[in-house]
């Protein structure tokens, strides 16, 4: 017999006085607020006084326009659980994209913490309740369809590590410190792939923009931007704009639309973030419309407070190319304060895994790690059909796994059909292009994404071609990386104020940022397959010798 309590009610004042005479009165409860309209609205709480919360609001305008509302409660609930179903349920509202949340985040820190039988509320309590809600047509989809999304992932609800919430309330003081001071402030925050960056952002600009509707703030009534030069991500963050009350389309943006928007008006922004800095340009740019020397430059000319996700191991463009001395030129210039996540957010694999991916990406092979049951895994494939099918296999089993590869084979924005490794890997470039992100749809399993598809995207488990620009040094043992093999023509635009030997250098740190990003991609698995047969030999030497160990 279920321990669930679950029921429906009228948003009326007799239906909430009644309460008191119910099993929902002086307990630990969740609750969600909701209306029935053509762009239905929600807003979901959690409280141990469901009378008086809800007589509050009755008489709270935000509130009282919803007409019904769903009481949740459990035989066995503390304050500690329904805190974390309060927090689930928004984050799949959020994913489910179908409500108008009216829930702001700035009153409290959601902080990751554990507590008793955790796993129990979590999974089994969490996954009943969902099941009530798709039974009364509240929900539609599953949960591991909604898990798999990109804006469930970076929802601004997501609990954040002790690492994240502290960085996060120092820039928040930051802004707070520096909002009224004259001149400009930067903020910097740097991290490797996979280091929650992305999600720490999506926080921080839906608490900014709560804060800039709260009166009594310092932060009241600013005029903020998020930047985002990736077109996927994007898409990904005007996406969770639908579903929250203070986010907005039009102040989510690409880089150079901001600063010739500003340009235009003549207005200074108040905060801006900045995300994926490193994909900023460091020249100009008139196809992207672009007519100064440096983005990051003009974002800030434009800006009282700048804060800026930067990882100068991500920069994939010879006219994005930032070496130390023009980052730290622009740094110094604006007294930029920098902030550093350490911890590996994305990817659960031990740290002799990382620390192989990182050699790895410095042109050093090693011995594979040993395999460990149920821990992260680490494949190298020698023949193309098994390197598929066991992808294929993931997708089968867990969802969002798909194929990437380095930019070595032909693509063109034509609509025209292009071939990854036609003698071996033989399938499709990526083609579908929506509202939603390559790797949510169904079809791309049959595709292959490039690095500009999954960028700042997590995948379950990420199947990694190596192209032919990725060889192997017999004499050095280590990574041979022939940039004149690499397609993409476009990361490698010539510019006149580096000399042969810094573009030399860029265009092989180019290749292998890239082969860091795609191999950081998976939560619980990489699988390797080298079309490079000498690569390919030795990688298959490492796998053995790392048995052997």
């Amino acid at each position: 017999m279920s321990e669930l309590l679950f029921e429906k009610r009228e948003f009326k004042t007799e239906q909430i006085l009644s309460l008191k005479a119910t099993e929902f009165h002086n307990q630990p409860i969740v609750y969600i607020l909701y209306d029935e309209k053509k762009r239905p609205s929600a807003y979901i709480g959690q409280t141990v006084q469901a009378s008086r919360r809800l007589k509050h609001h009755l008489k709270d305008p935000k509130r009282n326009k919803l007409t019904k509302t769903i009481l949740i409660g459990h035989e066995r609930f503390h304050q500690s659980a329904s805190y974390n179903i309060e927090t689930n349920l928004i984050n799949y509202f959020i994913a489910e994209n179908r409500y108008q949340l009216k829930n702001i985040s700035q009153t409290r820190s959601r902080e990751m913490h554990h507590y008793y039988q955790k796993d129990f509320y979590n999974e089994k309590v969490f996954e009943e309740v969902w099941k009530q809600l798709q039974q009364e047509q509240i929900v539609t989809h599953s949960l591991e369809m909604l898990r798999n999304r990109d804006i469930y992932k970076l929802s601004p609800y997501k609990e954040l590590s002790p690492q994240q919430v502290e960085i996060k309330n120092e820039i928040l003081a930051f802004c707070k410190d520096h909002i009224k001071q004259s001149s400009h402030h930067v903020i910097s925050i740097e991290g490797d792939a996979g280091t929650g960056k992305s999600v720490l952002l999506s926080s921080l600009f839906n608490t900014i923009q709560d804060l800039s509707n709260d009166i009594e703030s310092v932060l009241n009534k600013k005029n903020n931007y998020l930047l985002v030069n990736h077109a996927e991500m994007l898409k990904t963050y005007h996406n969770i704009a639908k579903s929250l009350p203070n986010l907005k389309k039009k102040q989510i943006m690409r880089p150079t639309t901001f600063i010739n928007q500003m340009t235009r008006s003549g207005e200074m922004a108040d905060i801006v973030l900045v995300d994926e800095a490193h994909l900023l340009l460091t020249k100009d740019d008139k196809y992207n419309n672009f007519h100064y020397q440096n983005q990051l430059d003009e974002i800030i000319k434009r800006s009282k407070i700048t804060i800026v996700i930067f990882d100068p191991k991500q920069v994939l463009k010879i006219k994005s190319y930032w070496n130390e001395k023009l980052l730290e030129e622009i740094t110094n210039r604006y007294h930029a304060k920098t902030v550093t996540l350490t911890e590996q957010m994305r990817m659960h694999a031990d740290p002799d895994i990382l620390k192989w991916i990182d050699q790895f990406v410095s042109k050093q092979l090693l011995p594979l790690p040993e395999e460990k049951q149920g821990s992260f895994e680490l494949k190298i494939f020698a023949d193309p059909i098994n390197f598929k099918t066991a992808i294929q296999q993931k997708d089968h089993e867990v969802g969002l796994s798909r194929i990437v590869s380095t930019f070595d084979f032909l693509h063109k924005k034509d609509g025209a059909t292009y071939i990854v490794d036609e003698g071996g890997i033989n399938m499709p470039w990526n083609s579908t292009n929506d509202k939603w992100t390559w790797a949510e749809h169904a079809d791309s399993i049959r595709e292959v994404g490039s690095i500009y598809t999954v960028q700042g995207f997590d995948l379950n488990y990420v199947g990694v071609i190596l192209g032919p620009s990725i060889s192997y040094d017999e004499e050095k043992d280590e990574l041979l990386i022939d940039t004149s093999k690499y397609k993409d023509t476009g990361a490698f635009t010539s510019r006149d104020d580096m000399s042969l030997e810094e573009i030399k250098k860029a265009k092989e740190k180019i290749i292998l940022n890239s082969i860091n990003i795609l191999m950081k991609r998976g939560i619980h698995g990489l699988y390797i397959y080298a079309t490079d047969e000498k690569l390919r030999k030795r990688l298959i030497e490492l796998k053995r010798s790392g048995k052997h160990d």
